[in-house]
């Protein structure tokens, strides 16, 4: 160990005994208990600790190019939400940062670990904050294959790109993100819009978009889930909530609407926004096809890609053979 790492070894002994007398129950006050064992050893040689440190500092307690991030808990876990991966109130001076991490539940205990290998997760709220825990898992960093000193020099655009990687690999099957990250639309609302109170062309716009990107449209009625991808892109993409996904393509108002009855509403609802598909055939992003499709067709193949893929899904009938006769 080093001789930092030797003295966060004395100053945790210390506090381990206190606390097996009287547990810490408040989080300043255990801060504060930190700081005050510190100052009474003299200091890690001889440089003493603030004892009233700006209350959003990162980490919390600098002792010249160590850094201290203090963890309380009542419960019996050693498992906790930490900083935002921004760090922008991070103290410049620190180049190496530990953990004192107090768990009050069950036998109180007390123990330090180097920050880096206790974070071990990423989530993801109105910032991506760490989580750490004290114990020997896998370091988010390693799962991610940087080490958190070059991840906390990237910018927020590096930091996210590994984030979303990260992200991505623990999704299950048919799972997205909620959130888009680098490709989002900047202009996005916060707020949520119901699809019944848009504009009607914004309604066949937002639909044909979806239908591009989403060919399992076309699969069998009995596919449960195969408007999901439908409703995720609406409102991931335009923070359009549609609760009935499935009405976007066989309600009366899409796909009788010269009052055809029988046959495929479906059919006659893709038939009917089939300019507006080519169209977002043209404008949408590669990433979003990377996205919903899994792979990035050449510009010039989307539609005869979509037909294909289109004619996988559907088990009774060929897409290929009905839409878009005028655009192959």
């Amino acid at each position: 160990m080093t001789d930092f790492e030797n003295f966060l070894t004395l100053v945790v002994n210390k506090l381990r005994l206190e606390a097996q007398q009287q547990p810490f129950n408040d989080a300043l006050g255990f801060e504060g208990r930190i700081r005050e064992i510190i100052n009474d050893m003299g200091g890690y040689n001889g440089l003493l600790v603030d004892q009233k440190p700006h209350p959003h500092a990162f980490p919390d307690i600098s002792i010249g190019v160590h850094g201290i991030e203090v963890k309380h808990t009542l419960k019996n876990t050693w498992r906790s939400v930490a900083n935002s991966i921004l760090e922008s109130s991070r103290d410049t001076q620190v180049e190496k940062i530990y953990v004192i991490f107090g768990k009050m539940g069950g036998i109180p205990d007390i123990k330090w670990q180097d920050y880096e290998t206790a974070v071990i997760h990423v989530r993801t709220s109105h910032v991506p904050r760490f989580e750490l825990e004290i114990g020997d898992k896998q370091s988010l960093f390693e799962g991610m294959g940087i080490t958190y000193l070059d991840f906390q020099k990237l910018d927020i655009e590096g930091k996210m790109q590994h984030v979303r990687k990260y992200a991505k690999a623990r999704l299950k099957s048919g799972q997205r993100l909620w959130w888009l990250g680098e490709n989002q639309d900047a202009s996005l609302s916060p707020e949520i819009k119901l699809y019944m109170d848009i504009a009607q062309s914004d309604k066949r716009k937002l639909r044909a978009e979806a239908s591009v990107l989403c060919p399992q449209i076309c699969g069998s009625s009995r596919k449960s889930r195969k408007y999901y991808d439908v409703s995720t892109y609406l409102l991931l993409a335009h923070g359009v909530l549609a609760p009935q996904t499935r009405d976007l393509f066989t309600a009366g108002s899409v796909g009788a609407k010269k009052g055809e009855r029988g046959g495929s509403y479906l059919v006659r609802a893709l038939l009917d926004i089939e300019q507006e598909m080519l169209t977002a055939f043209d404008y949408l992003d590669d990433h979003l096809f990377e996205e919903y499709w899994g792979f990035i067709p050449r510009h010039d193949t989307r539609l005869s890609e979509w037909l294909r893929l289109a004619d996988n899904f559907a088990s009774s009938w060929k897409p290929s053979m009905v839409f878009f006769n005028n655009s192959k």
